[in-house]
């Protein structure tokens, strides 16, 4: 590092490391080795119609290097449906969707992270889980925030992240770490219009770790919206690692 780099790097104000280290704690706190929960999906669509889905979500390893698996088991005509993800470290994770129907997989494309995922207000990058490296952080305030005192924080993703938004506001609460709200603004010429909303309430302790029960994703360009909830939610419970590979996605359950 050059002396000028390293003169501006010093004058950089406190709150920007601050910023990453309440982030990271945030992770830390919610790490475990594995997770399992059942589901529910209620997508609210812009004319307040309401269709329900139910899931089983499986993850193991820690944020960025987990793999998960998402599967539908109602109603009928999407159960089997499901989701592979492998979570890097240094870059964007690689998904595969298995639909019954057409026994076969597709891979989802770095092009098509940004689309809506399976009827839902999650569009497929947001079911990602992205190392903390891969973005920077600024603090931009405290506030009360949905009945907690929060820090806000602004973190925009790295170039190489290729992501839909150009950045996103955190809420996360002082007592506990505990993710409150997301906002994610678009990217292009859309960068100062917002997005997508994420909400996360309905919160308790669970096997130590701080939880959000309950999700509301709000897709503020359709104005629909999708509540999760999640049930029989356990952390750190023995999962095979072939549960996680194309193979296992194949196979009905």
């Amino acid at each position: 590092m050059n002396r000028l780099a390293f003169t501006l790097l010093c004058a950089l104000p406190a709150l920007a490391q601050d910023a990453r280290q309440i982030v990271d704690e945030a992770q830390k706190r919610s790490r475990a080795g594995s997770q399992r929960y059942e589901g529910t999906l209620e997508v609210i669509d812009a004319r307040r119609k309401v269709s329900t889905k139910r899931w089983v979500y499986e993850r193991l390893g820690a944020a960025g290097e987990s793999k998960a698996v998402l599967r539908f088991t109602a109603p009928a005509e999407v159960k089997g449906v499901a989701l592979l993800i492998h979570n890097h470290p240094d870059r964007a994770s690689d998904q595969w969707m298995w639909t019954p129907a057409v026994a076969r997989e597709r891979r989802i494309a770095l092009q098509d992270r940004r689309t809506r995922f399976f009827g839902t207000d999650f569009t497929f990058e947001d079911l990602e889980e992205r190392d903390v490296d891969r973005a920077s952080y600024k603090l931009l305030g405290e506030e009360n925030h949905l009945g907690a005192l929060c820090w806000k924080i602004q973190s925009t993703p790295r170039v190489d992240a290729r992501s839909q938004y150009s950045r996103t506001l955190l809420w996360i609460r002082k007592d506990n770490y505990v993710l409150l709200q997301v906002e994610g603004y678009g990217a292009g010429k859309n960068e100062d219009k917002l997005i997508r909303r994420i909400r996360y309430s309905d919160i308790e302790k669970i096997q130590n770790i701080w939880t959000a029960r309950m999700l509301e994703v709000h897709d503020l360009e359709r104005d629909s919206r999708t509540v999760m909830k999640l049930e029989k939610l356990q952390y750190n419970l023995p999962l095979s690692p072939e549960n996680f590979t194309l193979q296992a996605l194949r196979r009905e359950r």
